[in-house]
């Protein structure tokens, strides 16, 4: 007798028991997981397993047994799942997938912050978020206010963000007796600056302007001049403006060994101000890191590398005085260290996503830096500039300024 599994199905249970002691030898086995399983239903439904009594029962299991080729167990669990289910049809595949918490809006809005800032760390955009909503009150950050550092970086490789996204010689030190050799060590208070010159390129055997970058290493306050050339005639007047600049007193000015710094003229006005002069010392880098730094993340980056006349540093004066220092100062999160120590006694610093902020809050946070500002000057009178507009709406300002002056600049 022929069986196949399309007509096995009909066989009645008296004839399945003798088909079962005729072919004890023979063995069967399944091409197809989908048809085994679809013909197993349909035995199953026919003779109405569920409802036989366990004498019939096993000889329906040992038919399907060997029909199919599959041991006890896999039968127990496929009639079990039959049981359960009702049917033995594969389930629907459902893809597990998480809710989404930042919309297409967040996206574009992050793309619109990085573009006013110049994508920022992790930790600095997520201090802006954090203060256009709970400071200025912005209600469009509400969902950005809380999102993580890790979550920022995962969004900016979105595509929807790509498409919004808008997407260097070292200087030669000189000998020169002048200047204190040693580490500024500011130890938490304002006043002590460090300095250092970016040179905007040549072009044609002509020399590029010349930016000159002052940063507080307390606090982070920057403040940024240009200049045609490094000689006494423009250095004098553009040190003086840039340390009248800043809202407290000046102790002092540190610079590496570049002749533009370290000369007579720059000693004589230092000293009128009272203000020391010092320089770093041979193969100690980080004596001056955070001018250097900033010479990076600040001015390369706003600035960039392309060739920019002498005969320009004048724009370039009124857009940094204007605008661009009161973006670093009041709406540019930084990044301050903290000092841990290890079981070696060896000290490393780190930097904590919470102590991002602009230099403007660190200067407040410093205890007792009302003694520290100069004569005239309030918290009062800063909280009106900084204050005044939120960090991304000054951002875009000043965006737009630059946009402006290189335009200018380049007609």
């Amino acid at each position: 007798m022929t069986i196949t599994m399309r007509n096995s199905t009909v066989l009645s249970l008296t004839e399945i028991k003798d088909f079962l002691k005729s072919s004890e030898p023979i063995n069967f086995q399944c091409k197809s997981q989908a048809d085994r399983n679809s013909w197993i239903q349909s035995v199953i439904m026919r003779h109405k397993y569920l409802k036989l009594s366990k004498k019939y029962k096993i000889i329906l299991r040992r038919y399907i047994m060997k029909m199919t080729g599959l041991s006890k167990a896999q039968i127990t669990r496929l009639i079990a799942e039959y049981k359960k289910r009702g049917t033995l049809k594969p389930k629907k595949y459902k893809r597990c997938s998480f809710e989404k918490i930042y919309t297409k809006a967040d996206i574009e809005l992050l793309a619109s912050a990085d573009n006013a800032h110049q994508r920022l760390s992790g930790p600095a955009t997520k201090k802006i978020f954090k203060d256009e909503y709970c400071l200025f009150g912005k209600p469009e950050f509400q969902r950005l206010k809380n999102i993580s550092v890790s979550y920022i970086y995962q969004l900016r490789d979105t595509p929807r963000y790509r498409e919004r996204a808008l997407v260097y010689s070292k200087t030669k030190p000189t000998k020169v007796p002048i200047g204190e050799r040693r580490k500024p060590e500011p130890n938490g208070k304002p006043g002590y600056l460090c300095v250092d010159t970016v040179h905007q390129g040549d072009k044609d055997g002509k020399k590029g302007v010349y930016h000159i970058n002052m940063v507080d290493m307390a606090t982070q306050y920057e403040f940024v001049g240009a200049v045609e050339a490094i000689s006494e005639n423009f250095m004098t007047p553009i040190l003086i403006e840039l340390l009248k600049q800043f809202p407290f007193t000046i102790i002092e000015f540190h610079s590496d060994n570049g002749s533009e710094y370290i000369n007579r003229t720059v000693v004589e006005l230092l000293n009128r101000l009272l203000i020391k002069l010092t320089k770093t010392r041979p193969r100690h880098s980080n004596d001056n890191g955070l001018a250097e730094t900033k010479n990076g993340a600040v001015i390369r980056k706003h600035m960039g590398y392309v060739y920019i006349p002498q005969k320009n540093a004048d724009p370039l004066n009124e857009f940094y005085f204007e605008y661009f220092n009161d973006y670093l100062n009041y709406h540019r999160p930084c990044g301050y260290p903290e000092t841990i120590t290890d079981k070696k006694g060896k000290e490393r610093k780190i930097y904590p996503h919470s102590g991002y902020q602009v230099p403007y809050e660190c200067l407040k946070s410093i205890t007792g830096t009302e003694n520290h500002l100069k004569n005239g000057t309030t918290f009062e009178e800063l909280d009106k500039t900084a204050y005044a507009m939120s960090h991304t709406e000054y951002a875009e300002k000043m965006q737009k300024e630059k946009q402006k002056m290189f335009k200018n600049l380049f007609k």
